[in-house]
């Protein structure tokens, strides 16, 4: 049973990690998708092409959601090219982790700037064209660590928990509108960046998660596809957590 057949979605940050999975489990429910990258151009025309091949239209974008002016043209762009905008995620996202003591404000500022000040620009890019279609669900990628903070993460807990009071606004404001907004808080999601880790420190968070392993990039685009489905429709203002058990 494909989901969400008809609707578009339009996902940042979507050629490795979280967001490429999302992209590829959105386009096996039949979802069309306009994804954007910020650098890595053969990856975007690989997973351009990937996508096609679910029979659905596919296409990346160039693009920096944390300038305000990219994030109006890039809704636009979008608009033209599929008819509509059903579905936002905003999952583009950076770290730059220090302690307190050694951040540098330039290293505050960008990860505010890439991780919480894009979901308002994508955000204010898509609600006109929501409110004119009376529907629309909007999922924003916020962390456990947004939850619990996490020494050496002052700068991406506070963007991450950011989102969060972000989302719940948002979700009041324009809830009679039938726009929905809601945010999924990752765990230990293993990607190709944890690969790179230290197999025994990753080993030592493994066994102590309830579930006794790290979660998958497919294990967050499912709980996604539940929140930009239909399934969904009188869920609003939440924060869901999939992070097998961590903050239990």
């Amino acid at each position: 049973m494909k989901l969400l057949e008809n609707k578009t979605a339009l996902i940042t940050g979507a050629t490795r990690g979280i967001g490429k999975g999302i992209a590829q489990v959105f386009a096996k429910h039949g979802a069309n998708v306009a994804f954007t990258y910020s650098s890595s151009v053969d990856a975007a025309n690989a997973l351009e092409a990937e996508l096609k091949e679910y029979g659905v239209n596919a296409k990346g974008y160039q693009s920096n959601a944390a300038n305000f002016d990219a994030a109006q043209e890039l809704a636009a762009d979008v608009l033209k090219e599929f008819g509509s905008i059903d579905v936002l995620i905003n999952n583009a996202g950076i770290t730059k982790d220090n302690l307190l003591m050694r951040i540098t404000e330039d290293d505050f500022d960008k990860v505010i700037e890439i991780n919480l000040k894009s979901v308002f620009n994508l955000t204010k890019a898509v609600i006109r064209p929501m409110m004119k279609q009376r529907a629309g669900s909007i999922i924003n990628m916020s962390s456990v660590v947004g939850l619990k903070g996490n020494a050496g993460q002052s700068n991406y807990a506070a963007s991450k928990a950011g989102i969060i009071g972000f989302s719940k606004s948002v979700a009041l404001e324009l809830g009679s509108r039938n726009i929905r907004s809601n945010v999924i808080a990752p765990g230990f999601i293993e990607t190709e960046m944890t690969a790179k880790l230290d197999e025994a420190t990753v080993d030592g968070w493994r066994k102590s998660i309830p579930l006794k392993r790290g979660g998958t990039p497919d294990d967050i685009a499912n709980a996604c596809v539940f929140l930009a489905s239909d399934m969904s429709s009188y869920i609003t203002g939440q924060t869901l957590s999939v992070d097998g058990g961590m903050l239990t």
